[in-house]
């Protein structure tokens, strides 16, 4: 879908029905707004219950202050119009109270972006806005003074979050990810100390991903396209089990010994068609197609483990909160975890950027789930199935393990009942 073709009306409503949708805001809560070329801004309504918003319920505000619509703009829009007159770039605006973003603005506290690359990437540094009234000129002011020194996405003091970008999906997609990073780091403070990147470690990631050569394909197989409507079908459900974010999880699956398919780069999770799904054939990807950056790594396993047919990365909050404190997940909680996990190794940062050397050596019939330090879960399995069941376990088993800090000490499964599981179910 080409989201920016749609008209401001549609694309607020649509990105209010993801942030209603996921629990990230209330039914009277939080505000969302366009910037027209024209000078227009297309701002939610005042008093309309946020999950039955409909493109007639907005309000289209003109330069000269005449309002049009059958409601009144939301009682924000005196701090949405201030940002847009201190920061021209901005083109939207979203401003909502996910849970976990209003725990860290009442303590007070800055959600630390430095814990995976792409969170760093996308959000940046995060700005602070001290309390003012709620529709205040006065809170308005302060907002738009902290954009102004170079912030993409503000805190409010005991308030909730804004963030801004140079279109509506890009204003969301930061928003969304700062909010990522805020249940990520609560729920890694049950596990241990987290560690932030450095410069360095975040510069990485850019240098990672050099472009493939390209070809045409004359021909699609049944098995291709089963498959590319597979990928599309479990990326979805991923996106909508919070497995993935709208900017981060990749997904590939084997066609046959030479070729394997992979989400592109760029895109939002939630959007990808089949067209966006990028086929990699000997070592060449698909003509104007820009794959993920992790295709490198992704080839190399399939060339180096023959059993494997599909893999999968993923961003989920429990599994990354083990990520980003490098502690090893322990899969002993329940004989599912342990059947179809087995024991996870914690790989050390960067290896996911050396196109996967030191992955294919740890990865077995005995270990096919990796745990990444600051960076992502990645389970494989000989389907997309499998890999997608793994990944679903090892979310649960993190969120349980984490669950057990607040309850008591974790009792794992015994080392003989380990030894009749393997004997009974992974012989």
């Amino acid at each position: 879908m080409k989201f920016s073709l749609l008209h401001p009306r549609v694309q607020l409503v649509t990105i209010m029905e993801r942030i209603y949708g996921y629990g990230m805001t209330t039914t009277s809560g939080g505000n969302l707004s366009i910037l027209d070329e024209n000078g227009d801004m297309w701002i939610t309504p005042a008093g309309v219950d946020k999950g039955t918003l409909k493109p007639q319920d907005i309000i289209c505000v003109k330069p000269d202050g005449t309002m049009m619509g059958p409601h009144k703009p939301s009682s924000e829009y005196p701090f949405h119009r201030a940002i847009y007159q201190k920061r021209p770039d901005f083109r939207a605006i979203v401003h909502a109270h996910p849970p976990a973003l209003i725990a860290f603005s009442i303590a007070r506290q800055i959600p630390n972006t430095r814990i995976i690359p792409q969170a760093h990437t996308v959000c940046g540094q995060v700005g602070y806005a001290p309390y003012r009234l709620p529709g205040s000129l006065e809170l308005g002011a302060v907002i738009a003074d902290t954009f102004a020194q170079g912030y993409d996405a503000v805190l409010l003091e005991n308030h909730g979050v804004v963030a801004g970008g140079e279109s509506l999906l890009a204003a969301f997609q930061r928003f969304e990810t700062l909010d990522f990073c805020a249940r990520t780091l609560i729920q890694a403070r049950s596990v241990g100390e987290v560690h932030s990147l450095t410069d360095d470690e975040i510069a990485l990631t850019r240098k990672h991903g050099e472009k493939l050569p390209t070809f045409k394909p004359t021909f699609h197989t049944s098995r291709e396209r089963e498959l590319r409507q597979h990928i599309i079908d479990l990326v979805h459900r991923a996106y909508d089990q919070q497995l993935m974010t709208s900017t981060a999880g990749t997904v590939s699956a084997r066609v046959d010994e030479n070729s394997f398919l992979i989400t592109p780069y760029g895109l939002d999770r939630l959007y990808l068609d089949l067209d966006d799904i990028v086929l990699i054939r000997d070592g060449q990807r698909e003509r104007r197609k820009q794959p993920s950056r992790a295709t490198r790594m992704h080839m190399a396993i399939y060339q180096a483990h023959p059993e494997i047919g599909a893999i999968i990365t993923a961003q989920s909050p429990n599994a990354v909160a083990y990520s980003v404190t490098r502690r090893k997940l322990d899969t002993r909680t329940i004989p599912e975890s342990y059947i179809v996990l087995r024991d996870i190794p914690l790989m050390p940062y960067g290896v996911q950027f050396d196109d996967g050397k030191k992955i294919i050596k740890q990865l077995a019939k005995d270990k096919p789930v990796l745990l990444l330090e600051n960076d992502a879960i990645l389970t494989t399995g000989a389907t997309l199935m499998q890999a997608f069941d793994r990944l679903e376990v090892a979310e649960f088993s993190a969120q349980a393990v984490i669950a057990t800090a607040h309850i008591g000490e974790l009792v794992p499964i015994g080392t003989e009942e380990v030894k009749e599981l393997e004997a009974k179910f992974l012989s």
